[in-house]
């Protein structure tokens, strides 16, 4: 499977270390938040593929947290809740606030992995098509609309809207959206700047206003005038 960005949640800091250490291991990036606060913190940053977030959780309830993300970016990105109850009462509040699934510790580190890698892989499966405005985006086909009029765009330029559109309306930090078109190695030269570039001549420049929106010391987003 491709490399997840990761969400890990958890206050535990030896379990997080293990956790995450291993969720590495397996191929993913991880970024960590020990409590709720820095979690939702966290998520407005960027795009993550998964979060794995714990319930018991200081300053914010993982409960919470979760009923948050939801009302906040819909479907958003699957999430796996951990905790040390098995309570059937817990599960279901859970599930009934937005969770995908539930894993009780403890738990074994392979079982952690496929559970993400699964939710990820129905996730990716059932929703690969993105509206915003009168964009419209297809991961599966990689094609894009505006006004119902196909946009040729490059493999990166694809990558970058296909980010911005997926994290909409939450901004995405310029190393968030580097990481997410080069990993861990980034080209030397500014190409994200070119790249930037380019997609605005294709997305919209044929259009009466840009999309694609920079906010300085911020990061990026997709603008829609009327949702302003």
């Amino acid at each position: 499977m491709t490399a997840l960005r990761v969400l890990l949640v958890e206050d535990h800091r030896e379990l997080a270390e293990t956790t995450g250490a291993y969720l590495e291991a397996c191929g993913h990036s991880v970024d960590y938040a020990r409590d709720g606060l820095e979690a939702l913190h966290l998520s407005e940053q960027g795009a993550y593929d998964v979060v794995v977030l714990d319930l018991m959780l200081p300053r914010v309830s993982g409960f919470e947290v979760c009923e948050r993300l939801r009302e906040r970016d819909g479907a958003g990105a699957p999430i796996i809740m951990l905790t040390a109850r098995d309570r059937l009462e817990d599960k279901l509040q859970g599930f009934e606030l937005g969770a995908d699934d539930y894993l009780v510790k403890p738990f074994d580190m392979p079982e952690l992995v496929a559970r993400v890698e699964a939710l990820v892989r129905r996730s990716t499966h059932v929703s690969n098509q993105y509206e915003v405005g009168e964009l419209r985006l297809d991961a599966t086909s990689l094609q894009v609309w505006r006004q119902g009029k196909p946009i040729a765009l490059s493999g990166t330029g694809f990558k970058i809207l296909e980010t911005l559109i997926r994290a909409y309306p939450n901004v995405v930090s310029r190393e968030n959206l580097s990481w997410q078109l080069w990993k861990e190695e980034p080209p030397e030269s500014d190409a994200l700047r070119s790249h930037l570039y380019m997609l605005r001549q294709a997305l919209d420049r044929p259009f009466a206003y840009g999309m694609v929106t920079t906010l300085p010391g911020r990061g990026y987003c997709l603008r829609i005038p009327e949702a302003d």
